[in-house]
């Protein structure tokens, strides 16, 4: 009888399940909206409706009925504290375990292996185990108190750079200006700022104008500062764990300028650092967690 794991990263943007089988392979992968929790009241659904959703969306591309049951299901979930404050998650299977979205971007970056991880999504954070299993989080404190190098952090920065810019009434900046009103359907950007302030651009769409604001070479610097920062975490993170084995994870470093930054400056303070990109995404690494939970170990995930 064939085993079903699933693994499922709960993100800020977006939620994105994997189903695999006993040999580690891929038979399917569902996404859906984002949910993670912040904000949420007693009555929220956004968590419990996204972990579903992007499940039964996995078992659909992988053939499979509605509510088939899985044996396990791993589910990393952006801002998980060891509480869920809405509805809770109800998921057909045999077991399920909620964690933070950390470890997993650690087991799928390095394929389960020890080292450091370096997530820059709409959140950024440098993690690892040390040899005796305690984590160690470096960065990560969220949008509104850290998350250098983050989408959210470099969309942010750059339009606040284009709203000074409009105050010093520097004429410079109109390719940009046009960028962002086409992204954002708005005419100005005092109303990219209300609509934000208001809920009607969310946290997540304001991250995703990351790459078009990374076109952009007033943006660059600031860019560049959080790629700095990144590195420097990293290595306060191999200092932790004692590998010098880094994998970078998240959707900003698919910016080839970025992701050298960020490589660079690590070997430029630990020249023996080994990094490269991430081997499996976040949900891939979830996966690996859940085999875990049924004492399987594949060699690889394939599809």
């Amino acid at each position: 009888m064939t085993i079903l794991a699933a693994g499922i990263d709960g993100g800020q943007s977006s939620t994105v399940a994997v189903v695999g089988d006993e040999r580690g392979r891929i038979l399917g992968r569902g996404t859906s909206g984002p949910s993670d929790e912040i904000g949420a009241g007693a009555e929220s659904t956004r968590l419990r409706d996204a972990l579903r959703d992007a499940l039964e969306d996995a078992l659909h591309h992988a053939g499979l009925a509605r509510g088939t049951r899985c044996d396990a299901v791993v589910a990393g979930i952006s801002g998980y504290n060891g509480r869920v404050y809405g509805r809770p998650p109800e998921l057909t299977a045999g077991r399920v375990v909620l964690m933070h979205d950390t470890p997993i971007a650690h087991a799928g970056a390095l394929a389960g292996r020890n080292g450091v991880v370096v997530i820059a999504g709409t959140g950024s954070v440098a993690y690892t185990r040390d040899r005796e299993g305690a984590a160690h989080v470096f960065g990560g404190w969220g949008f509104l108190f850290g998350d250098e190098g983050s989408a959210f952090r470099i969309a942010r920065d750059a339009l606040a750079e284009l709203m000074r810019a409009a105050d010093d009434g520097d004429p410079s900046t109109a390719e940009e200006l046009r960028a962002a009103g086409e992204f954002f359907e708005a005419g100005s950007l005092r109303e990219i700022a209300r609509r934000f302030y208001h809920g009607e651009i969310s946290r997540d769409r304001l991250a995703a104008f990351a790459p078009v604001a990374l076109r952009f070479e007033r943006v660059r610097a600031a860019a560049n500062r959080g790629a700095d920062r990144l590195a420097g975490l990293a290595c306060r993170a191999i200092g932790a764990g004692g590998v010098a084995r880094v994998g970078l994870s998240g959707g900003v470093f698919r910016d080839a300028g970025f992701r050298s930054r960020v490589s660079d400056g690590i070997r430029s303070l630990v020249a023996c650092a080994d990094v490269f990109e991430a081997r499996y995404d976040a949900a891939g690494g979830a996966l690996l967690l859940a085999y875990r939970e049924l004492g399987i170990e594949p060699e690889r995930l394939t599809q």
